[in-house]
């Protein structure tokens, strides 16, 4: 069991792409300085400088900025009427702007000093603001650390431009003589700072545009143009919007409407309404673009889930596209009231539940991963939230859940605290992060930013596969986990630089992008970079940033709903996948992906992905040389697809009963694919199908099958290919008895027959030497399926009852 100071780490660390901007270091000093310049700045900053009200007096303390003469049993009221306060300003260069983060103060006090502080700020040095309230601090004659300030939540201290200076005080009261002194430090390092951000105010070349409720004047926006919004606008109705500025007025509605999207290059002021909905897309692709909402404006995301159809307790992977978005506001009525994140720091996973035979199984050992969530969602933070409940009607009704955020749109960079636990390094470090952003991000631009390469990313995190839970299964007691009902490992589809494959527990293959409010999990590397932590558990980073975001009217479309549509496209790489059904429910989906970055051996996971542990009853699997894992997704050279390649597929079940299996095609794509047919050869049976014209069914035995199955590319491989002709030349009759009649056309002699059940298993081996043969078969009962050789090569596979 993790100690719970942990999940304090975790929610602290949180952070989005900021650093230290001012510091006053006061090592050196005498205390006594009547003024104190910053000892750190960014460039885009004036220098700051730390001074003290009328009040107060300097006083001596070595490696410190100290003050006296604070009124003595004063109250809060003197202190401001009596200026007792420490001062400093922060300004912007001509041309850039600034946003505070966090406060940092060091703090000393004499025994007789004054024990009540307040923090205020002000941005014209008239009126000024309390920070919080009035706070105690009595501890005497040894510094400490003021509790970190979050300036991050005062909407006048984002993004305050040249011209503009924010003034600080802190006012002291309450000490019992004239001798009592404050003092800000003296530990080691910085004693006082801000962190915050500091960037360029961006700027458009081309021309200012009006939208009028009608028509663009004087013109349609452009990327380099600033767009404003004077009537109300939807983007889907009219048309797209391509900017460099965008500025909303009031009362005016600006509807990014599904399947369409607004970009903006820069910076968004909204006075006005902006509403996108679920499959719209809003991007900002400046890294120093704001995003801001005046007084009179409001900015919202609406995004709703695929439908249900039964009354089971269903959950969605969330994550919030603005800031401080509140989880219970947003989502107010889950069933059962769930909403949970996923405390990555304590999860552990040595042991197959409920044993301790050292086999990893993808479930933490002690069950404390999950933890309830409260409070405002951090950006970049997924979080598991139960559906709303089912309509109360008698039997299942079609639903939908809606959650809407409100608020800042998030942009920029936003990082998050990823972790593993080193007491285990053959388990995956899971870890539950989101979406950050109100449109769709591209999965290889996050892979190219946070995947561990030792070579092309060494800085990097994680591992390259994301996990996309589809909500398909109810809980059940049948699957392994912690609780009395568990849910199935078999809901999650995979992505990774080969492509997207679909859960085991079927819906639609994921395309290569994470929509806006979309949660998946990840794992961290064993090998990745660290920035925190001590063993076992260490910290790392993975980034968003908005080189990622996608503005198209495409990419967003995905909140998984089922799709059982075959389509080809010969504009993408060569891709193929297959997909594994039967009569009883089995469903598998496997990729073989030729991409560029991969090898016909042994990849990294962002090409070659192995399966996570299920309780698939069946799975069909790709196989690598050298390797025992079974892999659902394979990246392959792509310069290795033509007319001799060989690709080796798996088979394992463990069902007992009759049961018939279908491959197929439900996918593929590039030219090589498209052009081609692609057929499959079934090594047991020595059959050779046209899998890109009908799909193939076959029966099995219990076991695993490494190598029952090749794709093949060779039209040569219909040498011994199943045709109509010859099928439709075979008849089978059931006669009095156990007898069977197998005949074939007159100038053919059959060679022999294998006979087999439902299940693959041979009942009979029988030889001939005519072209009509009669048998006793005693033990044959049913449907079965007859392999036949014939005089002139060919083998005939063709399914007969017995009655």
């Amino acid at each position: 069991m993790k100690k719970t100071t942990l999940l304090i780490v975790l929610i602290l660390l949180f952070r989005l792409g900021f650093g230290q901007i001012v510091a006053w270091d006061m090592d050196g000093n005498n205390g006594d300085e009547v003024t104190f310049q910053d000892t750190t700045h960014d460039l885009g900053l004036i220098i700051s400088t730390l001074s003290r009200g009328s009040g107060l007096t300097p006083r001596q303390l070595t490696n410190a900025f100290s003050s006296g003469n604070f009124t003595v049993n004063g109250s809060q009221a003197d202190a401001l009427s009596n200026n007792d306060y420490l001062e400093f300003q922060i300004s912007a260069t001509n041309g850039y702007r600034v946003s505070l983060y966090t406060l940092d103060v060091n703090l000393r006090r004499t025994a007789t000093g004054p024990e009540f502080f307040l923090w205020q700020y002000s941005l014209d040095g008239i009126t000024f603001t309390n920070i919080g309230n009035p706070f105690n601090y009595s501890i005497d004659s040894s510094a400490t650390s003021q509790t970190q300030i979050n300036l991050s939540t005062i909407s006048e201290l984002q993004n305050v431009a040249f011209g503009t200076t924010i003034s600080f005080r802190l006012y002291g009261w309450g000490a019992k003589d004239g001798n009592g002194t404050f003092s800000v430090g003296p530990l080691p390092g910085d004693d006082l700072s801000l962190d915050g951000i500091v960037n360029l105010i961006p700027t458009c070349s081309g021309i200012t545009t009006t939208w009028d409720g009608t028509s663009w004047t004087p013109s349609t926006p452009t990327s380099s143009d600033e767009a404003i919004i004077n009537g109300d606008y939807n983007s889907l109705t009219i048309d797209n919007i391509d900017c460099c500025k965008l500025t909303i007025n009031s009362p005016y509605v600006l509807t990014v409407d599904n399947g369409s999207y607004v970009s903006v290059e820069n910076d968004v002021f909204v006075n006005g309404t902006l509403f996108v909905e679920t499959q719209g897309s809003f991007v900002q692709s400046s890294a120093n673009g704001i995003f801001q909402i005046s007084s009179s404006g409001s900015a919202s995301i609406t995004k709703t889930t695929r439908i249900y159809n039964d009354a089971g307790l269903h959950y969605v992977y969330w994550g919030s596209p603005v800031k401080s978005a509140n989880i219970v506001s947003t989502f107010p009525l889950p069933d059962d009231n769930r909403r949970y994140f996923f405390n990555a720091a304590n999860y552990l996973d040595q042991h197959t539940v409920g044993t301790n035979n050292g086999i990893p199984d993808d479930i933490d050992d002690d069950g404390n991963d999950w933890q309830t969530a409260a409070g405002v969602m951090t950006p970049g933070i997924g979080y598991a939230v139960t559906t709303v409940a089912p309509p109360p009607v008698p039997g299942p009704i079609n639903y939908t859940d809606q959650a809407t955020f409100s608020g800042v749109f998030n942009t920029g960079e936003v990082n998050v605290t990823v972790y593993r636990n080193d007491d285990e390094l053959n388990d995956s470090n899971w870890n539950l992060i989101s979406n950050p952003y109100p449109c769709a991000i591209s999965t290889d631009a996050f892979f190219d930013q946070n995947e561990y390469d030792i070579s092309t990313n060494p800085t990097g995190t994680l591992e390259g596969v994301i996990y996309l839970w589809t909500h398909n299964s109810m809980a059940s007691d049948l699957n392994p986990g912690n609780y009395a009902y568990n849910f199935s490992q078999d809901d999650y589809a995979y992505i990774n630089r080969s492509g997207g494959v679909a859960a085991i527990s079927g819906g639609e293959t994921p395309n290569k992008y994470i929509p806006s409010g979309q949660g998946f999990f990840i794992a961290m590397s064993n090998d990745g970079q660290t920035n925190g932590g001590s063993y076992p558990i260490f910290t790392g980073i993975a980034s968003f940033t908005n080189n990622m975001r996608m503005a198209d009217i495409t990419s967003n479309s995905q909140f998984f709903k089922i799709s059982n549509s075959k389509t080809k496209s010969i504009k993408d790489s060569n891709k193929l996948w297959i997909n594994l059904t039967s009569d009883n429910g089995v469903f598998n989906q496997i990729l073989i992906s030729y991409i560029k970055g991969a090898s016909d051996n042994l990849d990294k996971s962002s090409y070659d992905t192995k399966r996570i542990p299920t309780g698939s009853a069946s799975v069909l699997y790709s196989r690598i040389d050298n390797s025992d894992e079974k892999f659902v997704i394979q990246g392959k050279n792509p310069t290795s697809i033509n007319p001799e390649e060989i690709i080796t597929l798996g088979f394992k079940t463990t069902i007992d009963v009759p049961t018939i299996y279908t491959l197929s095609i439900p996918q593929l794509t590039g030219d090589f694919l498209t052009l081609n047919p692609v057929y499959l050869k079934d090594k047991l049976l020595n059959k050779t199908h046209d899998l890109s014209a009908s799909e193939y069914n076959f029966t099995s035995e219990v076991g695993e099958f490494n190598d029952r199955f090749e794709v093949l590319f060779q039209n040569s491989t219909l040498s011994t290919t199943e045709n109509n002709t010859a099928v439709n030349s075979l008849d089978i009759v059931p006669l009095n008895d156990n007898d069977m009649q197998f005949t074939t056309a007159p100038n053919l002699t059959i060679k022999s027959i294998e006979l087999f059940d439902l299940l693959g298993r041979s009942l009979y081996r029988l030889n001939g030497s005519n072209h009509s043969e009669i048998y006793s078969l005693p033990r044959l009962k049913g449907v079965f399926f007859a392999k036949v050789h014939l005089s002139n090569g060919t083998v005939i596979t063709k399914k007969a009852v017995k009655k």
